[in-house]
């Protein structure tokens, strides 16, 4: 058993999450002061986990770190396809060719450069919204203009395609390329093949270039299994799939992904446009090979783990805070909370409840491009502890809040 209610000092180690807030969030500089210390926060804010890496990949690590020497290192043989193909396989039900499979330091990095080389300046690149800020950072990069295709709500507050908006941006004959998240960010849904089956054919119809960004295609509650777009486009050239070690197994910071690319003379070119000339971290290449062969019993307490984080989140915002509406996420170990019947009048939700609750999360249309305002989104890959601190300080700040109006 992994004890995932530790709780880990992550300061003073050059840490995003606690150490990098102020920019990220705030567009602030370092100097930015709140009414609260930055050791006092609950932070549930960007997407990794405050888990412990599970106790097989740090055994990987250390034993490469015991070969004593780091030098230039890229892939050289299968072993690592290998441990990735079996992993889909089991996982998935899902394989692809070895020579489709290229590196990256992150999926980011990826789309930025795959942007760059797929579209010009009068093109355009369509995402649904809400949608991870990322992918309009990455048009924004090449300076093509991004399209969106609000999801909408059904009966049951789930959010689902709107199928004929959908259609209507694709045929825009600027549009070259859709950025498609699946599982999706940040609302939690995993499509069903029904869902990808009609978007894809939408795609497929104006011969569009599709990026799959399947980075939470791990991260779903127990009983659920992941169908990859490239599992439903079988045989469709221009389709890329990113998926990664990253979010799954807390390796973030060690920079290491996965972009499987079908079309041959794309492969080509995004290798040749490598900045890093084929060369991978060695550490990161260990410890993502360590993941997929030795990480299973640790991804699959993980899962119970988080399954019980999210409905004692739900819980507690139905008894104590029942204007909020919450579903509990198909995956990804994110809650995206409406609070648009709780605070109103309040524009900046990140802000307000960093001075207000001492909590640091994400919310809003500045953060996730559009169809977002009045949302946050709270990380609950932490221990059950921490989740409460924060539920509760969010509460009373509210309660406090309401009590001055």
């Amino acid at each position: 058993m992994y004890n995932f209610d530790e709780i880990i000092d992550r300061r003073n180690t050059n840490c995003l999450n606690t150490d990098g807030f102020r920019g990220y969030i705030f567009h602030a500089e370092p100097e930015k002061k709140f009414p609260y210390k930055d050791e006092e926060f609950v932070r549930m804010w960007v997407a990794d986990m405050e888990f412990a890496v599970a106790a097989p990949i740090l055994e990987a690590l250390r034993e490469r770190i015991d070969r004593k020497i780091f030098g230039y290192t890229g892939v050289y043989d299968d072993s690592y396809y290998q441990s990735f193909k079996k992993w889909c396989e089991d996982h998935y039900k899902w394989s692809f060719p070895k020579d489709e499979l290229c590196f990256s330091p992150g999926i980011i990095p990826a789309m930025y450069q795959l942007v760059e080389t797929l579209l010009t300046k009068n093109e355009k690149v369509l995402v649904n919204t809400p949608s991870y800020g990322y992918f309009l950072h990455a048009a924004e990069y090449s300076g093509v203009e991004v399209l969106q295709s609000p999801l909408k709500k059904d009966k049951n507050g789930r959010f689902v395609l709107d199928y004929e908006n959908f259609e209507k941006q694709c045929a825009d004959p600027a549009c070259k390329l859709v950025f498609w998240c699946n599982p999706h960010n940040p609302t939690g849904r995993m499509w069903t093949e029904e869902e990808l089956r009609r978007c894809g054919e939408i795609m497929m119809q104006y011969n569009l270039w599709v990026i799959s960004d399947e980075i939470h295609c791990d991260l779903i509650r127990q009983g659920k299994q992941h169908i990859p777009m490239a599992k439903v486009l079988d045989n469709y050239p221009k389709l890329i799939t990113c998926m990664a070690p990253s979010k799954t197994f807390n390796l973030a910071g060690l920079a290491f992904s996965n972009i499987i690319i079908r079309d041959p003379q794309l492969r080509e070119i995004f290798k040749n446009r490598d900045k890093l000339f084929g060369m991978v971290n060695p550490m990161s290449l260990v410890a993502a090979k360590a993941a997929y062969d030795r990480g299973g019993e640790w991804h699959e307490e993980l899962k119970i783990y988080l399954d019980k984080n999210f409905e004692f989140v739900k819980e507690y915002l139905s008894t104590n805070l029942p204007e909020a509406v919450m579903g509990i996420s198909e995956a990804t170990y994110l809650a995206w909370v409406d609070l648009s019947a709780v605070l109103p009048d309040v524009k900046d939700l990140p802000g307000f409840f960093a001075n207000n609750a001492g909590v640091l999360l994400e919310g809003g249309n500045s953060l996730f491009v559009g169809n977002a305002d009045g949302y946050i989104r709270l990380n609950l890959a932490m221990p059950q502890a921490i989740i409460k601190t924060g539920l509760e300080r969010i509460c009373k700040s509210i309660e406090e809040y309401k009590n001055k109006i």
